[in-house]
């Protein structure tokens, strides 16, 4: 039973895993409705008052039906675990007493039958207890599957500042141990804790009743050391598990930050010194995990002594009234097999009390995600926006990331319908977040932005978003085949209109050379693509929506010059006839655009086409003379090469 408890007590490491921090007590306390100041059981009631709502699935009835019928075989099940005892005692009396066949027969049937209902232990693996979990299955999935929608609705409607300051892994095992917590709460509370503690009360009451009130207080005082000293060290020793959790935590940080970077360690030749720091974090995690199992191996010896010398006890007292003839031998048989019985499930009370206090971190760490406030919401009075036109219009908009620090001051300007304009400055002017404020992922903090003449923050973003096209700098696909990359666009899109974008965006030929032609698999994040390639198929996904504005966020930026220009000329085709609006770091490719921004530290500073800015001699006049000069020096090193490859040969 100690190899089994030990294994149990590594799956109450593996479920914690990952999802308890350094500074979880301090997180706990940030949940709304937790005070720092609430007593062990002010915080249990509250814990579980938490969970009542995932107890009785109020929208389905037949899920309800099935919980009433749990239930009802959970009150069966202790009906039978005062009854199995009781038949081994009349089986017992009968055979010293010589009685007929037909009545030890019957009593004997009856024994049975009770043990195939009950199983081998407290009603563990018996047909009622198998019946009972196949029946809470229903309701298990229906919670996990509730609870899965509910956090991933919510995450998909929180900001993109709150993506962007969080670890995409650890909300995911937040989601995952989260939503895991809450099928086994209701499990570990429903029908292991307090079917345990219903089982001790009524031995109580069955001993005092049919033996007499010291079989009872021997019970009594037994259950009692035995649950308090188990919470008592159990809770001492929580800080090693959080202590082994951290460094658990840390050393699969450590691994995963490794291999997400393959190519830099190779780069750097640093294989051997991530190895020891692989190594190293395990260390730490193995000495905290050796703390942890010396802590288990005191709580068990603890739990052994108590439960031996309460046996003991009510073994030489139910004895000794069998020899001075108050008790018949079948009294001693129910005694030792009642008590084991009890004992059994209880021997597992530490091992439980363990995973639900695990399982109320974790389900915390999830409740925390469910009550993070959405920075950017629909109003109540939210009404949907109609682009018929594609008018743009920012005025006085100011914007700051955080406090004190202006990323946008009176920013103002107009894009008329079917219009391109271009956006140009230095990292850090404001470029790319006048992309983002439009899109709506930030809502402005001064002025308004205006679509056809209707203000973006009074409109539902769904409408908005459904207008609006944008081609980013760095195009990221799912992992799935280019059909499906480039449908995304438009969910309900046909084969042939995925085709059609596909070749206005000319990548269909490309396509079908390949081995796999539109069902070949792209790869994590698009990864077996090239940058062009992945480039034209988010130039395809956004020709497939049709959008009435266009957003092109240093969208071939990062692609070498030929590449560049064969992009280019799709992108033109794209975004004729449509509101453009291009952020954009070569000038080259913005030369044509109807009207140019330059923006300095969150201001226009200068605004023309390209010509007029030219003869300005400002900003922009300097920018461009910068990148002509570059790029005749990138010309002239790549003449030279090529010069002497030729001498070479």
């Amino acid at each position: 039973m100690a190899n089994t408890k030990k294994k149990n007590e590594a799956h109450s490491a593996a479920f914690t895993s990952l999802s308890v921090e350094p500074d979880s007590d301090k997180q706990q306390a940030q949940v709304p409705g937790v005070r720092v100041s609430e007593s062990k059981w002010q915080s249990w009631i509250r814990k579980v008052t938490l969970l009542l709502p995932y107890m009785w699935p109020r929208s389905s009835g037949p899920l309800q039906f099935l919980v009433f019928l749990c239930v009802c075989l959970l009150g069966l099940e202790r009906l039978i675990n005062v009854l199995v005892p009781v038949y081994s005692k009349n089986i017992v009396n009968q055979l010293s007493e010589k009685e007929n066949w037909r009545s030890l027969a019957a009593t004997v049937c009856i024994y049975v039958l009770l043990k195939f209902l009950q199983g081998g232990g407290a009603g563990t693996s018996g047909f009622v207890s198998n019946m009972r979990s196949f029946l809470w299955t229903h309701v298990q999935q229906h919670t996990s599957r509730t609870v899965q929608l509910e956090l991933f609705a919510h995450l998909h409607a929180l900001s993109l500042r709150w993506h962007l300051g969080r670890k995409t892994g650890d909300v995911l095992r937040s989601i995952d141990r989260g939503t895991a917590s809450v099928s086994h709460l209701l499990d570990y509370i429903l029908f292991t804790m307090l079917p345990t503690i219903a089982d001790i009360v009524i031995a109580i009451i069955f001993f005092v009743s049919s033996f007499n009130a010291w079989f009872g207080l021997i019970v009594f005082i037994c259950m009692l050391l035995y649950l308090i000293l188990t919470i008592i060290i159990t809770e001492w020793r929580t800080k090693y598990r959080r202590e082994m959790n951290t460094q658990d935590n840390n050393a699969k940080s450590k691994a995963v930050d490794s291999l997400l970077n393959f190519e830099t360690v190779k780069y750097y030749n640093s294989e051997n010194y991530e190895v020891r720091r692989f190594e190293d974090a395990i260390l730490k995690y193995q000495t905290s995990e050796w703390k942890t199992n010396a802590s288990l191996a005191l709580l068990n010896q603890t739990q052994n002594l108590i439960i031996g010398s309460g046996l003991l006890a009510g073994s030489l007292l139910c004895a000794y009234f069998v020899t001075v003839d108050q008790f018949q031998v079948g009294d001693y048989v129910l005694f030792g097999t009642y008590i084991v019985q009890l004992y059994m499930p209880l021997n597992w009370f530490g091992t439980y009390y363990r995973l639900i206090q695990a399982a109320f971190i974790d389900m915390e760490n999830m409740l925390e995600l469910l009550t993070e406030e959405k920075e950017v919401k629909d109003d109540l009075n939210a009404v949907d926006l109609f682009c018929t036109e594609g008018r743009v219009d920012f005025q006085n908009v100011c914007f700051s990331y955080t406090a004190g620090k202006e990323i946008l001051r009176n920013v103002s300007f107009t894009v008329m319908p079917g219009q391109t304009v271009a956006l140009v400055g230095q990292s850090g002017s404001g470029k790319s977040t006048i992309i983002r404020l439009l899109f709506r992922f930030y809502d402005v903090q001064e002025g308004c932005i205006l679509v056809d003449g209707q203000d973006i923050s009074k409109a539902k973003q769904s409408s908005l978003r459904s207008y609006i096209g944008v081609v980013p700098q760095d195009t990221v696909l799912f992992n799935d085949n280019i059909r499906e990359n480039i449908r995304y666009g438009r969910i309900s899109a046909t084969d042939q209109a995925v085709e059609e974008a596909a070749l206005a965006a000319d990548i269909h030929h490309k396509i079908l050379s390949l081995s796999d032609g539109y069902d070949t698999q792209v790869g994590e994040r698009g990864l077996k693509l090239s940058g062009g390639e992945k480039q034209r198929v988010a130039i395809a996904r956004t020709i497939l929506k049709a959008p009435r504005i266009i957003l092109l966020d240093e969208a071939t930026s990062a692609l070498d010059t030929q590449t560049e220009r064969n992009i280019q000329a799709s992108l033109t085709r794209v975004c004729a006839s449509r509101t453009t609006i291009v952020v954009a770091h070569r000038l080259s490719t913005i030369i044509a655009s109807d009207l140019i921004l330059v923006l300095h530290e969150g201001q226009i500073v200068e605004h023309g086409r390209h010509e007029e800015l030219l003869a300005m001699q400002g900003m922009y006049s300097a920018m461009w003379q910068k990148q002509q000069q570059q790029d005749l020096e990138t010309s002239a090193s790549s003449d030279t090469e090529t010069k002497v490859q030729r001498d070479g040969e």
